[in-house]
């Protein structure tokens, strides 16, 4: 998704909950990164891995001129005759320590093993961010939560673009007025579907 793109979405949403909700939780990621001087860690679950977050946050940190939003991508099934940014496993998370920060991104409860690894990321004095469901141990466990429940108006991937966008923002706009939810987002679709105006 293009800037263009995010930002008639963000229109639409315009007045909705998600746009507080997403910038607060990137003002957390930002703040948490640019504090510490970077260490981001980026890791899913064995059935989702966050690519997309993951390419999109390391252009935000280079458009930004914050580099310390380039994330580390972490893992589940990493070998090493993978590139170097693709070859960091689950072993990473154990490595954690204070003045990192560990985002979490996950569309359903993550299993048991990886919650285990994110509670001693947390114990090492890491800080943990979660992105995902709102339920189970990790949001008790995260310093922040965004909760994309299951049935939610986005899908987490929509969240994730939000979050990124945000993330690599220097100063936030000014909210708009309030208009119906269905209304704005028919307004997108209209938009995004209509031919392009003709050229003489």
């Amino acid at each position: 998704m293009d800037a263009v793109r995010v930002a008639l979405l963000r229109e639409v949403l315009a007045g909705t909950e998600w746009l507080g909700s997403t910038r607060r939780f990137a003002g957390a990621l930002r703040g948490s990164v640019v504090s510490h001087g970077g260490g981001l860690l980026l890791v899913g679950t064995p059935e989702y891995e966050p690519w997309h977050l993951a390419a999109h946050l390391v252009d935000e940190a280079a458009w930004s001129g914050t580099p310390e939003l380039a994330p580390t991508l972490v893992r589940h099934d990493a070998r090493p005759s993978d590139p170097a940014h693709l070859a960091v496993g689950l072993g990473r998370l154990e490595a954690a320590r204070r003045g990192e920060t560990l985002l979490v991104v996950a569309p359903t409860t993550p299993a048991a093993p990886l919650v285990e690894r994110v509670s001693d990321a947390r114990r090492a004095g890491a800080t943990v961010l979660a992105l995902g469901p709102g339920q189970g141990e990790l949001p008790s466990m995260a310093h922040e939560v965004l909760a994309v429940p299951d049935g939610s108006e986005l899908d987490l991937d929509t969240v994730q673009h939000l979050v990124s966008a945000a993330a690599g923002e220097n100063a936030l706009p000014t909210p708009r007025g309030r208009r119906r939810l269905r209304d704005r987002v028919a307004r997108l679709a209209e938009h995004l579907t209509a031919p392009p105006p003709a050229r003489w």
